[in-house]
């Protein structure tokens, strides 16, 4: 048990995350679409996300929870490490949600400020998570090549947000908006395929312990299924996006899924990659685990509390699936 219970904790961590960078990724990249949009389109793109965005937000929440409670070691040194980032992503994300109300209630003369406020929101928050990504996988250290890294991953991580959120509007909307969204995954597929090829590359440049795990046989035959299916994804998204009747002969939701595919790939490449580390070439997950009684106590509340929060989802995505109505804020 002393063995298993950290690596259940870093497992749920890992799940929560994904979660989050699958679910709040696509309503930042929806964030990051407004200012292409005419008036009455963001406010059906706003409509879009409406019921779920702030929901979302939860499992960055219970991600970084279940880092306090398990990993407390690792918790202190990683965000004391990455306090800046994380102080401003919180700004972008609290900017993101007064906006989100004040966009209406303040008026329509306010109404233009309000939604740049909430592009403001999403860019600072999509640019930060990606610093502390860039960050954590250098090792949180502070050289000229680790800064380099994170910037890369900042750049690349709204590229990627911004597939997520066209994605989700061909599944949520119709006519002249829909079309605009596949312009807009035209615009954004190639620098995020860019980004991804180059923080493919780099990674192993700046880790020699994940460059040790990748590069070596015969774990690189075993890994290699990871690039492959994320390539292929790509692939279909790209051919998907050059032939949009696809997309609307009732194929809306290929992009999303696609994208999503990438995610997971990425995901357990990661995972991979720092297993055991916590931090990477500094601590493992048994070294910064919380004592067995700790973890085996507050066990019990994730178990209760993780499936709750993902009944709670599906019921949410369930009432509110189909197409976007017109926004309300009655």
């Amino acid at each position: 048990m002393e063995y298993w219970l950290p690596i259940i904790y870093m497992g749920i961590m890992g799940l929560a995350l994904l979660i989050y960078v699958i679910l709040d990724g696509y309503d930042l990249g929806v964030g990051l679409l407004v200012p292409l949009a005419e008036e009455d389109e963001k406010d059906m793109m706003i409509a879009s996300i409406g019921p779920f965005w702030d929901a979302n937000e939860t499992w960055i929440v219970l991600g970084v929870g279940v880092l306090l409670i398990a990993f407390p070691v690792a918790h202190g040194i990683i965000l004391t490490s990455l306090y800046l980032p994380v102080t401003i992503m919180l700004m972008g994300l609290i900017l993101r949600g007064v906006a989100f109300d004040l966009r209406v209630k303040a008026g329509d003369h306010r109404r233009g400020l309000w939604n740049k406020a909430f592009f403001a929101g999403s860019l600072i928050a999509s640019l930060a998570q990606g610093w502390m990504l860039g960050a954590y996988i250098t090792g949180l250290q502070n050289s000229t090549t680790s800064l380099l890294f994170s910037a890369l991953i900042a750049m690349t991580l709204p590229a990627l947000y911004l597939i997520l959120g066209s994605g989700w509007l061909l599944m949520k909307t119709d006519g002249a908006l829909r079309e605009k969204a596949i312009g807009w995954a035209r615009m954004a597929i190639w620098p995020m395929g860019l980004g991804l090829f180059v923080v493919s590359i780099a990674t192993p440049l700046v880790s020699s312990s994940i460059a040790e795990k990748w590069f070596t046989l015969p774990n690189a035959l075993f890994l290699m299924p990871i690039p492959l299916i994320s390539a292929l994804c790509y692939g279909a998204i790209v051919i998907t996006l050059n032939k949009p009747k696809i997309l609307i002969n009732g194929y809306s939701w290929l992009i999303y899924a696609c994208t999503v595919a990438i995610c997971l790939m990425a995901s357990l490449g990661l995972a991979y990659s720092i297993f055991p580390d916590i931090i990477i070439g500094g601590l493992t997950i048994w070294e910064s685990a919380a004592s067995v009684k700790s973890l085996q106590f507050t066990l019990v509340g994730v178990v209760i509390t993780l499936p709750a929060i993902l009944v709670y989802t599906f019921f949410v995505y369930r009432i509110f699936h189909g197409k976007a109505t017109a926004l309300s804020y009655e």
